[in-house]
């Protein structure tokens, strides 16, 4: 039997199945990887909103970190939702510990909804303790910003953006520009020397929900099959788009992606 390439999830658990670690899975398993968890939160959220939501203690995500990576064989990691300081420079030491490959850095902050989902105060410590162990990060418009310390309502181009990131020593650096109210969805790539475009015609519709989980976490699963950054950029960025055309009608609200189009 041919072995299967394995992935750790870090992040938070929606409810609503849309996001986070349920869309982490869901991506994996499409993509033919296996995919392990540790869950950071728990999130009370459904297609309308998070309600509310818990984060684990520390010392159980470290608890869930350690039994995993003393049995599984990683060959990527993507972190989504870590909720606060404490638990990021818990992640910090067991990632370092473990020496896991091919962190994907997915600087979740907020939701879709506008919920809050980081800790004001863990930004500093997501910038500048787990930032710098990660092949990729991959912020939207507004994490990149936030991540650093840029008026929201900026006028800066993604190249600006992906420049100045790099800075904070990731390998390469993500911008997403699905935000911009432009024709086409534009993110740039960047690795210190080259800027690498990706542009598709932007989809009319506001069921996005769960878009930047599964980039990540599609991403990470192509590392984990030996593709090369580009590449697997390239792919995650066909995945999703085909999952946004082909979205969930779940709820009342704002409906999740279809991680499932491919086998339709």
């Amino acid at each position: 039997m041919e072995a299967i390439q394995q992935v750790l999830t870090i992040a938070g658990s929606d409810s609503g199945g849309g996001a986070g670690i349920q869309a982490d899975l869901k991506t994996m398993t499409v993509l033919g990887v296996y995919g392990a968890s540790v869950i950071t939160a728990v999130t009370a959220q459904n297609t309308l909103g998070v309600q509310d939501f818990e984060a684990l203690s520390a010392n159980f995500v470290t608890k869930q970190l350690e039994s995993v990576c003393s049995d599984l064989n990683f060959k990527a990691v993507k972190t989504g939702m870590l909720a606060n300081s404490e638990i990021i420079k818990t992640l910090v030491a067991g990632l370092n510990k473990w020496e896991l490959p091919n962190l994907v850095v997915d600087p979740v902050m907020v939701a879709t909804s506008g919920d809050l989902l980081l800790a004001k105060e863990a930004i500093t410590t997501l910038r500048e303790e787990l930032i710098p162990l990660a092949k990729l990060i991959t912020p939207n418009l507004n994490e990149a910003k936030i991540l650093l310390a840029k008026d929201l309502a900026a006028e800066l181009s993604l190249e600006e953006l992906a420049k100045e990131l790099y800075s904070l020593g990731a390998e390469y650096v993500l911008v997403k520009g699905g935000h911009q109210k432009q024709s086409l969805a534009r993110d740039v790539l960047y690795d210190g020397k080259n800027l690498l475009e990706f542009k598709v015609k932007r989809i009319e519709t506001e069921n996005t929900h769960g878009t930047g989980c599964t980039l990540s976490a599609a991403i990470a699963s192509y590392l984990a099959k030996g593709l090369r950054i580009e590449a697997a950029v390239k792919k995650s960025k066909s995945f999703v788009t085909e999952a946004i055309k082909a979205h969930c009608k779940v709820g009342q609200g704002k409906n999740p992606i279809n991680h499932l189009h491919s086998q339709n």
